[in-house]
């Protein structure tokens, strides 16, 4: 993780003021005070959310647990982060494919980023706020049990309503990303 400069923490600071401002339907009952306080003591949440900026994820608070009292900032950009496509799902199907190799893995970028690639629950309550990969799709944190066998899951919204699939876990798609979320305490 990298430490920001003290003018790119403030112009951070600025874009998501202004994000979570626009869509104060993502997290009600929560006022951009208590969220600027909690990042400005948490500087590793800082630098995560910014990569999750540089990668166009257009972080925003999507949760906000008072018992807690933690918020939860996740990707809200309309489609798959642009800066995290043609990824196959993490470093097994990467090195597992012997030709045309992806640049990275979902996960492997994640884990780099400081945040965690959300699972079905978290994408289906990020739907339920908007609607979102209308072209494109994510991939999602995947079972144990499938990854196993070889696959790997991703969602996707279509026809009015998420879908959730599977596709062999090295595979990767020029509209397929992933999408993250980070928890502040």
């Amino acid at each position: 993780m990298e430490n920001l400069s003290a003018e790119r923490t403030r112009e951070l600071l600025g874009i998501l003021k202004k994000r979570f401002e626009k869509h104060m339907d993502r997290h009600l009952g929560l006022d951009w005070t208590a969220v600027e306080n909690k990042l400005s003591k948490s500087p590793a949440a800082l630098s995560a959310i910014h990569f999750m900026e540089e990668t166009e994820g257009e972080p925003d608070v999507i949760a906000y647990d008072k018992t807690k009292g933690t918020i939860t900032f996740g990707d809200c950009s309309a489609e798959s982060p642009k800066g995290r496509r043609s990824i196959c799902y993490d470093q097994a199907a990467l090195d597992a494919r012997k030709e045309h190799k992806p640049k990275h893995s979902a996960m492997g970028m994640a884990k780099e980023m400081g945040i965690e690639i959300m699972d079905e629950q978290q994408y289906a309550a990020l739907q339920a706020l908007g609607k979102f990969d209308n072209k494109t799709s994510s991939w999602l944190k995947t079972p144990d049990a499938v990854r196993k066998l070889g696959g790997a899951i991703f969602g996707d919204y279509r026809y009015d309503r998420v879908f959730t699939y599977h596709n062999g876990a090295e595979s990767y798609y020029a509209a397929r990303g992933f999408r993250g979320i980070i928890e502040i305490a």
